[in-house]
């Protein structure tokens, strides 16, 4: 067997390979668009299976990067583009179609209010994605600063979905949906700490034995009956950030006067 010398050059990872994290990214793309032609038909349901698709996919793209060996800039940058369509424009336009779009038959103005709200959830989860981003490295792995953009858009469309498996249409809830669009959007480019769930050890990919428990329980409550599951899920995790910011001020005072 031929040994390699003292100083040959180990051979160059093939670059196709670059390809398969990419391919996921393109996958999720496909999903978020997917979702929004379908909401644009009055396919509710299957827009709101698409972006949970599409978040399952944006989840794997990153490990199958790592795991790989396949990061790169262009990479992150491409995810980045594609989360805008996934979790930014087609939960907006979800939502908008189901229920934003008939404020037009309050009057012009809370019509207008409605594409405006839509045109601020997209906003606001280009600049959550922005500023991931950008503070890349600079904060702690730990925590979101802001509720991420995924989980913003579980939250809107779970609520689409379970409005409309509860048989409610998007006109009598209009109000309750601009709420929940608006709470969305500023949860995304607040300053509320959110856990991540990646630890913080050297090693993100390690997950608690505890976390992998919960997470098959919540696979199968989400079998049982997924709209509903959902939408608690994410809406409780969208309410633990302003609940911890809640918390960490009320303990501030008493740290200071002990």
């Amino acid at each position: 067997m031929e040994s390699m010398s003292p100083g040959a050059k180990a051979r160059p990872r093939a670059r196709g390979i670059y390809l398969l994290p990419n391919l996921f990214t393109t996958g999720g793309m496909f999903a978020g668009f997917f979702a929004i032609i379908s909401a644009a038909q009055g396919r509710f349901p299957d827009a709101c299976v698409a972006v949970f698709v599409a978040a399952i996919l944006d989840g794997l793209d990153g490990r199958v990067a790592r795991l790989t060996n396949t990061q790169s800039e262009f990479g992150v940058q491409y995810d980045s583009l594609a989360d805008l369509i996934s979790f930014g424009l087609a939960p907006s336009l979800v939502m908008y179609h189901w229920a934003l779009s008939t404020l037009r038959l309050d009057g012009a103005t809370p019509g207008k209010i409605g594409w405006i709200v839509a045109f601020l959830y997209a906003a606001c989860a280009a600049l959550r994605l922005a500023r991931f981003n950008a503070q890349v490295g600079q904060v702690d792995k730990r925590w979101f600063i802001g509720l991420a953009s995924p989980a913003a858009a579980g939250l809107v469309v779970s609520f689409v979905w379970t409005c409309v498996e509860f048989q409610f249409s998007g006109r009598d809830l209009r109000y309750p949906a601009l709420g929940v669009t608006i709470a969305a959007a500023l949860l995304m480019v607040s300053r509320m700490r959110y856990f991540s769930f990646k630890g913080g050890g050297p090693r993100n990919d390690r997950v608690p034995f505890l976390a992998i428990i919960v997470v098959v329980a919540v696979l199968v409550a989400v079998a049982i009956d997924p709209p509903i599951v959902l939408f608690a899920v994410f809406a409780l995790y969208a309410l633990s950030g302003p609940a911890y910011w809640t918390w960490r001020r009320m303990r501030r005072p008493a740290e200071v006067a002990a």
